[in-house]
C-alpha cells in the first residue's frame, strides 16, 4: 500500500474526545452534562403507562444524547489514565469523573426502573414503535427479576465508587508502576511487563524460564495484598448479584449480562475440560520437535524455529491491511482509519497500560487503539486482533448508542477472525519451511491461549468466588489455581511452583469477573464460521458482515441462529476442537516427514 511507510510508532491524540484535560475545559464538560442530567428528570411525572409514543421515544433520545456526551468524558479521562497509570493528576481526575457518574447515573435511574416495572402490554406498545433501540429495551426488561428499589440502587451505585470501582482502580495502579529485571547476555535490563515477556517466546529457554519466575517473583511479593484485593472484589460481586440481586450463581450475573442461557455457558467450560487431551497432545509433540522430554510452562509458546522474525511497526501495519484487503477492501480501509486518525497508542513505556485493547467511547467515532508494539510475530497478531475489533466497531456505528456494541462473547468474533486471516495470509507467502512451521504452531498456540487458558480462568473464578464466601485464605486461593493449571496440563506439562502466584497477575477477573470465558466463546465460533468461509468463499462474505454489523442490537442466540449456527448442543463447541485436532494431525504428520 502507498501509506504503508508513514506509519511510525507514536503515541495517540485524545483531542477528537477533548481538546486537553485543563481544569475549565473539564469543568465546562462537567457542567454541560450536568445540565443535560437536569433537563432529562423534569420527564419523571410523564411515565405512565399511557405515555405516548411520540413522547416515549423523544425520552430515550435524550437519554441516548446524554449517555453519548457521558461517554466522551468517561471515555477520555479513562484512556488518558490507561496511557500512564502513574500519572496523579489522570488518577485524580478518573475518580472524580466515577464520582460525578455515580451521582448522575442515580438521577437518571428512575427511567429504568419505571421501564422494566412496566406492564408488558404497555412495554409491547411502545417498543413496536422503537426501531433500533427496541433490544435494548427488551434486554434492559430482562433484569426486572433481579432490579431493587431505587433506593437501593442508588447505595449500590454510590458504594461501588468508593468499593469495586476504587479497588480495581488501587489494582491498576500497584501493577502497571511494576518494573522487571533480566540478565540477557550478560546485562541486567529493567523492563516493563509487555517488554518481559517477548522472552517467554525466546529460542532460549533459560531466558524463557527466568522471564517467568521474574514475572511471579515481583506479582508474588505483592501476592497477599493483591490477593486480599480479589477477595475483596469477589465478596463484593456475591454481595450484590447472589445476596441482594437473587441471580443463581455468580456467574449468572455475566451470563445474563451477555444474554447467554446459563446452560450454554456451561456446556463450554464442560467441553473445554474434556477437550484437554487434544492440547496435551499437541504439547507433547510440540517438545519432540523442541528435543525436550516434556515441556515446561515456561515452554508453552516457545518457538519451534531458531529464526525469531521481526517486523518493523511499518512492515507490520501492512502486513495487517494487506490480510484484511484481500477478504475485503472495506476492512482494511475501516482499519487504516485509526492510525490516520492518530488514535493508536502503539509504544511501550513505564506506567503505560500493559497488554492491548481497542475502546469506543462514542459510538460514531473511530475507535482508540492500545498497543505495546516490540516487532515479534505475536505484536503483529495482536496488532490485527484489536483492529478487527475496531473494524466491528465501525461496521456497528449506524446503530444507536445503546445497541452498537456487541455483547462481550460476540465482541471477540472480528478479533479473532481478523487474526486467522492474517496467519493464512503470512503462510500463503512464508516460502521458508521453519517459519512455516513456526506459524503453524503458533496457531494452536494461540488457539490454547484464547480457548483453554480462557476457560480455565473461568473455571477457576467459580472456584474462587465459592472458596472466598467460605472464607478461603490468598495461599488457598493459590493453591487451587496451581491445582487447575496442573488439571489443565495433566502429564503433558511441568508446572513450576511460582506459577500459584499467576491469578493475581490476570487483570480481567479483576476488572470483569467472568469476561474471560467470552474469549474461548469467541474463538470457537470463529473457528465454525472460518471454515464456513473457507467452504463457501465470497457467498460467506455478506453473512459474516451482516453479523459484525449487527453490533448489539440483536440477542446473540438469534442473531447466530439467522446464520444458520445453534450455539446450544455440545456438538457445535466440540466442533471447533475437532478444527484444532486436525491442525495438530497435520504438525504430526510433519514431524513424520523432518
Amino acid at each position: 500500500m502507498n501509506t504503508l511507510p508513514t506509519y511510525q510508532q507514536s503515541r495517540w491524540s485524545l483531542a477528537e474526545l477533548f481538546a486537553s484535560a485543563e481544569p475549565s475545559e473539564m469543568q465546562q464538560a462537567f457542567s454541560s452534562l450536568e445540565q443535560k442530567v437536569a433537563q432529562f428528570e423534569t420527564i419523571r411525572p410523564a411515565l405512565t403507562e399511557t405515555v405516548s409514543s411520540a413522547d416515549f421515544m423523544q425520552f430515550v433520545r435524550q437519554l441516548e444524547e446524554t449517555n453519548i456526551e457521558a461517554g466522551r468524558l468517561y471515555g477520555f479521562v479513562n484512556l488518558q489514565f490507561s496511557e500512564d497509570t502513574q500519572n496523579q493528576a489522570a488518577q485524580s481526575l478518573l475518580a472524580r469523573v466515577q464520582q460525578l457518574f455515580a451521582e448522575l447515573t442515580n438521577r437518571t435511574l428512575f427511567f429504568s426502573l419505571w421501564w422494566k416495572d412496566l406492564p408488558d402490554t404497555a412495554a409491547e406498545r411502545l417498543m413496536a414503535v422503537a426501531g433500533d433501540y427496541c433490544y435494548w429495551l427488551e434486554e434492559m426488561r430482562h433484569f426486572k427479576p433481579h432490579t431493587l428499589s431505587e433506593a437501593e440502587e442508588k447505595i449500590i451505585n454510590l458504594k461501588d465508587v468508593t468499593g469495586a470501582s476504587a479497588l480495581s482502580l488501587l489494582y491498576d495502579s500497584l501493577t502497571n508502576r511494576y518494573t522487571f529485571k533480566l540478565e540477557v547476555e550478560g546485562e541486567t535490563k529493567e523492563l516493563t511487563r509487555d517488554a518481559l515477556m517477548v522472552y517467554a517466546r525466546h529460542v532460549n529457554p533459560d531466558l524463557r524460564a527466568a522471564a517467568y519466575q521474574e514475572l511471579y517473583r515481583v506479582y508474588g511479593n505483592d501476592g497477599p495484598i493483591l490477593g486480599q484485593i480479589y477477595q475483596a472484589l469477589v465478596r463484593d460481586w456475591r454481595n450484590e448479584q447472589v445476596g441482594l440481586r437473587k441471580f443463581a450463581s455468580p456467574i449468572s450475573a455475566r451470563n445474563l449480562a451477555n444474554d447467554l442461557p446459563d446452560r450454554v455457558v456451561d456446556t463450554l467450560l464442560e467441553i473445554c475440560q474434556k477437550n484437554r487431551p487434544v492440547f496435551a497432545r499437541f504439547f507433547k509433540l510440540k517438545a519432540r520437535w523442541l528435543g525436550m522430554p516434556h515441556l515446561r510452562r515456561y515452554d508453552i509458546y516457545a518457538p519451534v524455529a531458531a529464526a525469531d522474525k521481526q517486523y518493523t511497526f511499518a512492515q507490520s501495519a501492512g502486513m495487517v491491511f494487506d490480510s484484511f484487503a484481500h477478504f475485503d477492501p472495506l476492512f482494511a480501509e475501516l482499519a487504516e482509519r485509526v492510525f490516520k486518525a492518530n488514535h493508536l497508542d502503539s509504544q511501550v513505556r513505564k506506567g503505560k497500560r500493559g497488554g492491548a485493547f481497542c475502546s469506543t467511547p462514542v459510538h460514531d467515532l473511530t475507535p482508540w487503539v492500545l498497543l505495546n508494539f516490540q516487532g515479534k510475530p505475536s505484536d503483529v497478531a495482536t496488532m490485527a486482533h484489536e483492529l478487527g475489533h475496531a473494524i466491528h466497531s465501525q461496521l456497528a456505528s449506524k446503530h444507536t448508542a445503546f445497541t452498537a456494541h456487541a455483547s462481550l462473547p460476540l465482541a471477540e468474533t472480528a478479533s479473532t477472525f481478523a487474526e486467522m486471516m492474517l496467519v493464512d495470509r503470512l503462510l500463503a507467502e512464508e516460502t521458508d519451511a521453519a517459519v512455516r512451521r513456526d506459524l503453524l504452531f503458533r496457531q494452536v498456540d494461540d488457539a490454547y491461549a484464547t480457548i483453554q487458558r480462557q476457560a480455565y480462568f473461568a473455571l477457576f473464578e467459580r472456584q474462587a468466588h465459592e472458596m472466598a464466601d467460605n472464607g478461603a485464605s490468598v495461599d488457598e486461593l493459590s493453591e487451587t489455581y496451581l491445582q487447575t493449571l496442573k488439571e489443565q496440563f495433566g502429564d503433558a506439562v511441568e508446572v513450576g511452583e511460582e506459577f500459584h502466584w499467576e491469578w493475581v497477575s490476570i487483570p480481567h477477573i479483576y476488572e470483569v469477573p467472568f469476561y474471560v470465558y467470552a474469549y474461548a466463546f469467541g474463538q470457537l465460533l470463529v473457528l465454525s464460521l472460518y471454515q464456513q468461509y473457507k467452504v463457501e468463499g465470497e457467498a460467506f462474505k455478506a453473512r459474516y458482515v451482516k453479523i459484525l454489523s449487527t453490533g448489539g442490537s440483536q440477542a446473540p442466540v438469534k442473531l447466530l441462529a439467522e446464520a444458520g449456527i445453534d450455539i446450544t448442543p455440545a456438538e457445535f463447541w466440540q466442533g471447533g476442537f475437532d478444527v484444532i485436532g486436525s491442525l495438530v494431525d497435520k504438525l504430526e504428520k510433519d514431524f513424520m516427514v523432518y
